[in-house]
């Protein structure tokens, strides 16, 4: 369990397809091979069968598409909730760029020190931002500082510091007794993959699609945040009063942000967690 919460909270999750750029020299595939055919070849190298036939490949051999925050600051006058994502335009060639990404992520950590939360964070999103990071050639100063002792500052990379937590190691057993985030959201009646699961990404970034990746995304960051709450409350970080408010602030964001046209799939995530919450009320009645 985490042992506090910080006024400065980044829940995030990132986005990635196998990279063609990789796949190329690795596999040493002509530069005839189209995107498509480079990934087919990459996900065959990787193990692909019948049954699986794109199946998860190292993070260092793909490509950060996007990266989504919910984050929460809690001020003199209250708790200020923002859904950000990276990239804003997506029809701008350099910020779809992933050195765009993933340098303005780490840019943000670096410069705004959050308490970050993900959800297999620790083995994944994290360490695809340090991998994408090097093989994009940016830099990272601030991100990577680290103090001389881990309880003397902000320390991303110390396994024991809270300022960067995964729930997955707090709610994980062992083999298959380790929860997805959709199962942990389906028995917390928190709305989980409405809409497929992360083998879309690709094919819908081969089409062009990077709108409903970052709306995908989107929909991770929500569950991640809402189970985030969830957990605090459990932990006593957060009365049964509190927990209940924090939650409206959620509405309210998905309220507020849905009526953008460009967001306006966030209604159907409302829609969603409502009728879950209805259902669980019922229950409990």
């Amino acid at each position: 369990m985490f042992k506090f919460i910080h006024n400065k909270v980044w829940v995030f999750d990132v986005e990635w397809v196998p990279d063609p750029a990789a796949g190329r020299p690795l596999y040493q595939l002509p530069q005839s091979k189209s995107d498509e055919e480079v990934i087919q070849e990459m996900w065959k190298r990787g193990g692909a069968t019948e049954e699986d036939p794109m199946p998860y490949l190292k993070t260092v051999l793909c490509r950060v598409v996007s990266i989504s925050a919910m984050i929460r600051t809690a001020r003199r006058d209250g708790i200020k909730l923002q859904l950000l994502s990276v990239p804003r335009d997506h029809k701008d060639p350099e910020q779809i760029s992933e050195a765009h990404i993933v340098g303005t992520f780490l840019d943000a950590i670096g410069t705004h020190q959050p308490q970050l939360v993900g959800f297999n964070s620790q083995s994944a999103d994290l360490k695809i931002l340090i991998q994408r990071g090097l093989a994009s050639g940016i830099q990272a100063e601030g991100f990577c500082r680290r103090p001389d002792k881990p309880w003397e500052g902000v320390d991303y990379f110390a396994r024991t510091s809270d300022w960067h937590i995964d729930l997955l190691e707090i709610l994980g057993g062992w083999g298959k007794s380790t929860p997805s985030l959709h199962e942990m959201a389906a028995v917390c009646r928190i709305p989980g993959k409405l809409t497929g699961d992360g083998q879309q990404v690709a094919p819908l970034w081969l089409k062009g699609e990077l709108a409903k990746i970052v709306a995908y995304n989107e929909f991770d960051v929500l569950t991640t945040y809402l189970l985030w709450l969830r957990l605090a409350h459990f932990g006593g970080f957060l009365s049964a009063e509190q927990y209940e408010q924090e939650q409206e602030l959620v509405r309210q964001l998905l309220t507020t942000e849905s009526k953008e046209p460009e967001r306006s799939q966030l209604k159907d995530y409302l829609e969603e967690w409502d009728a879950l919450r209805g259902v669980s009320s019922k229950e409990s009645s």
